[in-house]
């Protein structure tokens, strides 16, 4: 197989006069020499090239980031430069937006479970609307409206529609099928009950209905039959807002190719054209804008091979920085950035350093001959769903989050440390 591909990689990645990979003019391996591994290394410029295609296509403030993907200050305040809103599913993921200095009217609540503390934290902050998911929330809503608390009063709400829409993806990412934890269900009728208690309601102002189909969905058809139900849906009730959310994909591997942002608004085009009102159009991005723009830097801790087996390549992190194999069985692919145009010739599957069988990072890698313990490897593809799910197994420490541009990196998350896993710890009381 030859070198990695230009397309799985960030678009400032080239490589160097000593032939390593470099991102934003930043050395790889330099950067993991600085500030160690494993490593999330971001190009800031990609980041901003997506949000900004984003806008040109759908407009500012029309263009929810999906925050789940990727959050930490520093993407918060990207993202809001950019014009886009930022969408929030729990109150931590709202706490971290409010606290890197992005407005409560920049925020949009989502999620399916919603507390009451959570609720009444959107209100006080002002967001710009919440997608509401069920009747029980509607329940909560009015509850502290009538309650008078602090920033109980209408709020703008959008309802969550399940369309009936399955689409070909992971069945943990698949949203809007009929048999769904999300949403009020257009099919049973639960859809047009909710739309006839917010409209008779003192408590909400109904401002418009919302979608999501899943995550990682590559085919266009699924986004237009989807769009074309809303539009159907949205033209019956002459709303003022209709969010296409989820789920553009992206590739991971060399085999795939994902429609690009600008394409995915040119499929949604043809449905929202027959909106009867002048209907305000948003969509919810996440992936399509952060998964490409960074890599993973690990260093090779062992190598072992098992003769008319295998080679296990062992590296220094694993599913606590990147659960989405063991999670969807998602594949991906392996380089080393100190030889950026080697061909990669040799099969290994790529462990982490947890204690299962299962901490598979990638089943059947390719990888250049003659590597070795201590070289860095690295994972590109990894901006999305890798940092923001992590986790401590085995006490492992998260790794930092590096922004490279214009040959300057700075850390925007640093490094966990071993103090940090105790910091929580309550001392036993007598």
């Amino acid at each position: 197989m030859s070198r990695i591909a230009k397309h799985l990689l960030p678009d400032s990645a080239k490589a160097n006069a000593l032939g390593h990979l470099e991102i934003g003019g930043c050395d790889l391996i330099a950067v993991a020499e600085k500030y160690g591994t494993p490593t999330f290394v971001y190009d800031e410029a990609h980041l901003r090239a997506r949000c900004q295609e984003a806008v040109r296509a759908f407009g500012t403030h029309r263009v929810v980031y999906a925050t789940k993907a990727f959050l930490c200050g520093a993407m918060a305040r990207l993202a809001h430069e950019e014009g886009l809103l930022l969408d929030v599913a729990t109150g931590g993921e709202l706490f971290v937006a409010l606290n890197a200095g992005v407005p409560g009217s920049g925020c949009v609540l989502h999620g399916n479970n919603k507390s009451t503390e959570e609720l009444k934290m959107a209100l006080d902050a002002g967001v710009h609307h919440i997608v509401v998911d069920n009747f029980d929330e509607l329940d909560r809503l009015d509850a502290l409206h009538a309650s008078g608390a602090k920033g109980a009063k209408r709020v703008r709400i959008q309802l969550r529609i399940t369309p009936g829409v399955a689409v070909y993806t992971h069945e943990f990412v698949s949203t809007g099928q009929d048999d769904s934890k999300f949403g009020f269900n257009l099919r049973n009728g639960d859809a047009q009950r909710a739309v006839d208690r917010v409209r008779s309601s003192s408590s909400v102002e109904f401002v418009g209905i919302h979608c999501h189909i899943g995550s990682n969905v590559f085919a266009a058809e699924n986004f237009a039959q989807a769009a074309q139900i809303m539009v159907d849906f949205a033209n019956q009730l002459e709303v003022e807002e209709l969010t296409l959310g989820g789920g553009l994909g992206v590739a991971y591997i060399e085999a795939e190719h994902a429609p690009t942002i600008t394409q995915w608004a040119q499929s949604l085009a043809v449905a929202t054209a027959k909106l009867i009102k002048p209907t305000k159009v948003f969509v919810e991005p996440g992936r399509a804008i952060v998964a490409s723009a960074a890599v993973t830097l690990y260093r090779i801790g062992s190598v072992k091979h098992l003769p008319g087996i295998r080679t296990y390549v062992a590296v220094d992190g694993g599913m606590s920085d990147n659960p989405r194999p063991v999670l969807y069985d998602s594949g991906y692919e392996a380089f080393l950035p100190a030889r950026a145009a080697a061909d990669r010739t040799e099969h290994a599957r790529v462990v982490g350093k947890h204690c299962e069988s299962g901490d598979v990072l990638i089943n059947d890698a390719m990888l250049p001959s003659s590597y070795a313990v201590g070289d860095v490897l690295a994972t590109p593809v990894t901006g999305a769903y890798g940092h923001s799910m992590g986790s401590n197994y085995n006490k492992v420490t998260r790794p930092p989050v590096v922004f490279v541009r214009d040959g300057v990196a700075r850390v925007v998350v640093r490094r966990e440390t071993f103090s940090d896993l105790v910091n929580l710890d309550v001392a036993d009381s007598v």
